[in-house]
Parts: structure tokens; sequence; C-alpha cells
């Protein structure tokens, strides 16, 4: 098993970062929800989307916005 978040999409493929590189991934190999910024577990033979990693993740970006943003 890997993570990978998806960082963009760029025509037919999805940019994927694993460990600070990034691989091309076709996106018709990814969940059809799948968008950016989602974390994605690949199996052998499958690829789910880690709605509870994805949602932390989002959860401490907004939490750093918020601080570099104070007024």
């Amino acid at each position: 098993m890997r993570k990978g978040i998806i960082d963009r999409f760029e025509g037919d493929f999805a940019v994927v970062e694993f460990n600070g590189e990034t691989e091309d991934i076709l996106r018709s190999e990814l969940p059809a929800e799948a968008k950016i910024g989602d974390t994605l577990i690949f199996e052998e033979d499958s690829v789910t989307i880690d709605k509870a990693d994805t949602t932390k993740r989002k959860n401490e970006i907004q939490n750093l916005m918020d601080e570099v943003f104070e007024e």
C-alpha cells in the first residue's frame, strides 16, 4: 500500500505526489469523484480516497490560513 495526494489534473492524467515526488496516473484509474487535494490509497488492485486524511489535511491547511490572515 502507498498513499499519494492529487496535486493537479493535466488532460487525461492526475499528477499525484508521493513523498515529495510526482507521478502521472491516468484519471480513469482513479475513483470518479477524486479531486485535487484528495489523499489516495493505492493497493494492489484498487485505488480509494482516504476521506479521513483528506479532511484532516484540509482542516490543518485552513487553520494555517486563518493564522496567516488573522486581523
